[in-house]
């Protein structure tokens, strides 16, 4: 459903925040392309003896904040712009959630449900080969994405640190707990969602027993989400993954759909079936995009009948549909704030691994919640002031954090006149 090619798209969104932002020309010019971007093509023994070729890529968009900080998906959608468009927007995202980490991404095209469990133990190994170059702890630190887990990133963690010649714990995040991962990791971004919705009901003084939420797209994040807010008393009543859904306007039993998703690889049970469309267009008061970009354009943005959107996928509105749904007055809280909750656990992780320390669950989710609560404020407070969406005011929040670091060395404004 892409209005536009997704790199292009991403940027756009700078021009737009740049004339809220304090940002120096320089710095806007600076973020309009991509400080690194590999592209590698590396072979790997499949089951039945032969060799396949495969492409990936890692793009390290800027690390003026930090080391990049970006997930690694297998998917066979994966390409080149996609890479750089999400590395842009977790170089914003590191930015909007405060956290001294810069912009990566990576992927490889590759449909990993065709693959025996061997065969993606020898594909994630032969990509870490591949771009070992260009990680490191101080430098450039990957995590799990779609299609990836914390299996993936132990082969890809245990690759590296045997190509280096010493244990690296922190070239990896989302790693497994008995190989340094940390506590609170595997529902990181749901729940740092959540806690921004908390605020936003602490705002509007909503009814949870009253507020409908529809989640689309059922993997972690989505199941994570929807649990945590059947649990505090909302009324999740649809849920859909890229197979279908199931609505019911008296509420669903996630714990059971959850189950039932896991042990089936389907979402049915409960409820009416519906599609993936018709869950967008349900009448709820919170709709959760939780699956891939592009889920609502132009074509698709008027079936949208939710008042809040939270954005727990990584562009899931294109610019198109963002601009028409702001026009309606919805309140979209986006990617690079809703979602944060992952990469600010992320940099919980390797912060521990650098300490050689671990906190407790504890520990995690009271930090999380501090640093999303306090974000989502300094956003909202922002926009209202401002009288700008929250994307506009997240983006130019965003782009005040890299400008004082761009600038702390100077810009034309000072060397002019030298």
């Amino acid at each position: 459903m892409a209005d536009a090619n997704v790199f292009t798209d991403a940027i756009k969104r700078l021009d737009t925040a740049a004339a809220y932002s304090k940002a120096h020309a320089e710095t806007i010019e600076r973020l309009r392309q991509p400080k690194q971007h590999l592209q590698v093509t590396f072979p790997v023994r499949m089951d039945d003896g032969s060799e396949r070729m495969f492409t990936g890529f890692r793009c390290r968009y800027d690390d003026t904040r930090g080391p990049g900080k970006g997930g690694i998906r297998f998917h066979p959608g994966v390409t080149g712009d996609e890479v750089k468009a999400l590395a842009f927007w977790m170089t914003i995202k590191c930015a909007v959630a405060n956290i001294p980490f810069g912009g990566g991404k990576g992927g490889v095209i590759v449909n990993p449900k065709e693959l025996s469990q061997c065969e993606l133990e020898r594909l994630s190994r032969g990509f870490m080969r591949a771009i070992a170059d260009v990680v490191a702890p101080d430098i450039d630190v990957p995590a799990p994405d779609v299609y990836t887990n914390p299996t993936v990133m132990a082969w890809m963690m245990e690759e590296y640190s045997t190509i280096v010649g010493k244990s690296s714990p922190g070239v990896i995040t989302g790693k497994p707990i008995a190989l340094g991962g940390s506590l609170g990791r595997g529902d990181a971004t749901a729940r740092g969602g959540f806690y921004q919705i908390k605020e936003l009901e602490r705002i509007q003084g909503w009814d949870r027993s009253r507020t409908t939420v529809a989640v689309h797209g059922f993997g972690n994040a989505g199941q994570f989400f929807a649990q945590l807010a059947a649990d505090d008393g909302y009324k999740v009543v649809a849920v859909c993954d890229s197979r279908g859904g199931v609505y019911d306007p008296n509420g669903l039993d996630v714990a059971t759909l959850i189950e039932t998703k896991n042990s089936t690889r389907r979402v049915a049970g409960q409820g009416i079936e519906i599609s993936g469309d018709d869950l967008l267009g349900l009448d709820v008061d919170l709709l959760v995009p939780a699956a891939l970009e592009n889920t609502i354009s132009s074509e698709n943005q008027a079936d949208v009948k939710a008042k809040v959107i939270l954005e727990l996928a990584n562009g899931p509105l294109t610019n198109e549909a963002d601009a028409e749904l702001n026009t309606r007055g919805v309140v979209t809280i986006p990617d690079i704030l809703a979602n944060s909750g992952g990469v600010t656990v992320s940099y919980f992780e390797w912060t521990q691994n650098k300490a050689g320390y671990s906190w407790t669950l504890e520990e995690v989710h009271q930090r999380l919640k501090d640093k999303m609560s306090s974000e989502f404020c300094t956003i909202w407070d922002f926009a209202q002031t401002k009288s700008i969406d929250m994307r506009t005011a997240a983006y130019a929040i965003g782009l005040d954090r890299l400008a004082e670091a761009h600038e702390a060395t100077g810009t034309a404004k000072i060397f002019a006149n030298t």
